[in-house]
């Protein structure tokens, strides 16, 4: 077996099982579940639809590539969301579509990284746990920037020392983040692309909770904007990784892509047409329709914005807790030990919630997780509503 499988930790739900183990929760509620980042909202019709239009190309093997017709519509979704110029992004040479962001995240690595002793992975902490098992898989050693309240729970870039970016094969981004909702700033992601160059690494920005946000003024900004913006316009470095999974509410589609550097994207098409995570041509024409389509994503911010001001218009004053700049996360700070309260939460109130420490690591400067909770906010808001109340209830028993 590969030996660096043994270097792998047990997953954040596989602990929040065993925390709940034996535990006997009241009958008398209906368990909500605000642990896992799955959309409940409806799938939209114009993607069931496409999906049932072309159920005959199940006859056909998919491509690397994709169709011309998929990179076109994703382009196209690219230059207006993110106001990049047209000219710019070649669909032949600047996207590839991708089974799911997880999926590319984690292949990604296994592409990009050499092997070494020395070989780092940088990446936010807490974090999405592809990450580390991509760089532990790839032969390479992770190393946890600390996202703490005092730095508005973004990565301190600047803690980061200079033999660390010399070594640095790889930075893993996450904006909007995750669990924190946290955006960077303009000057934060300006900030990294000048590292990558001067230190040649490769920044793979996470970017697939970008559509959610409450206002304007939140809107997430993307690392190809402000590559472009910078003067780096063949986006050099620079990789980012969309999905519809949270944009559109189809986790199940998994459908995504990888857009950037086309030289990064030129081996890495070199590398799946090995590992064979083509995309159904069915899901590909499902996908066209949806990233045409932008009423949906309005109507569903809509939703998310209506609960997170529902919400913590009920738990604000009993929680150290504010509404993120994007993403459909709360990112709480617990009275208690966070594993004490996800526990004895579950146990009185019959509601599952995710330890911080759990999504994160111990570092030299601490676990950034420890005393939080991250609550989902992706039930139907009178779920999410009950939940507040129970919550509320529950911590006033403290």
């Amino acid at each position: 077996m590969n030996p660096d499988l043994a270097s792998l930790q047990p997953y954040p739900f596989e602990k929040l099982a065993k925390l709940k183990h034996g535990i006997t929760p009241p009958n008398q509620l209906e368990h909500i579940a605000l642990s896992v980042g799955e959309p409940k909202h409806p799938t939209p019709q114009i993607i069931t639809d496409a999906l049932l239009k072309h159920l005959h190309t199940l006859g056909q093997y998919p491509t690397t590539k994709g169709l011309d017709e998929l990179r076109q519509s994703i382009a196209a979704w690219l230059s207006q969301r993110f106001d990049i110029n047209p000219n710019a992004l070649d669909p032949n040479t600047h996207i590839l579509p991708v089974s799911g962001t997880r999926e590319a995240l984690f292949s990604f690595a296994q592409c990009v990284v050499q092997r070494s002793d020395k070989a780092i992975v940088a990446m936010p902490n807490p974090f999405y746990q592809i990450y580390e098992g991509a760089t532990l898989l790839a032969g390479a050693k992770p190393f946890f920037i600390n996202c703490d309240q005092e730095n508005n729970y973004l990565p301190d870039y600047d803690k980061v020392s200079t033999k660390t970016w010399k070594n640095c094969q790889l930075l893993y981004l996450c904006n909007p983040g995750n669990p924190s909702g946290a955006n960077h700033t303009e000057a934060q992601l300006r900030q990294l692309i000048e590292l990558a160059h001067r230190y040649d690494f490769i920044i793979a920005a996470d970017e697939c909770y970008s559509e959610i946000y409450t206002t304007e003024h939140n809107k997430p900004l993307g690392l190809l904007e402000v590559s472009q913006n910078m003067g780096n316009t063949d986006f050099s470095r620079c990789v980012v990784f969309h999905s519809l999974s949270k944009r559109s509410n189809a986790p199940g589609l998994r459908s995504g892509f990888i857009a950037g550097d086309a030289k990064v994207l030129k081996s890495y098409f070199n590398y799946r047409t090995y590992h064979g995570c083509t995309m159904p041509t069915l899901t590909q024409h499902a996908s066209i329709a949806a990233w045409g389509h932008e009423e949906h994503v309005n109507e569903n911010r809509f939703l998310y914005a209506q609960k997170f001001k529902d919400v913590l218009s009920i738990i604000d004053d009993s929680l150290d807790v504010k509404a993120p700049d994007a993403g459909f996360y709360l990112w709480a700070k617990t009275p208690i030990s966070d594993i004490d309260f996800a526990q004895q939460l579950f146990e009185k109130q019959h509601i599952t919630v995710l330890p911080g420490q759990f999504l994160a690591r111990n570092t030299n400067d601490g676990n950034p997780g420890l005393n939080h909770i991250r609550m989902a906010l992706v039930a139907p808001v009178g779920e999410c509503l009950d939940a507040a109340h129970r919550i509320k209830q529950f911590i006033q028993t403290l």
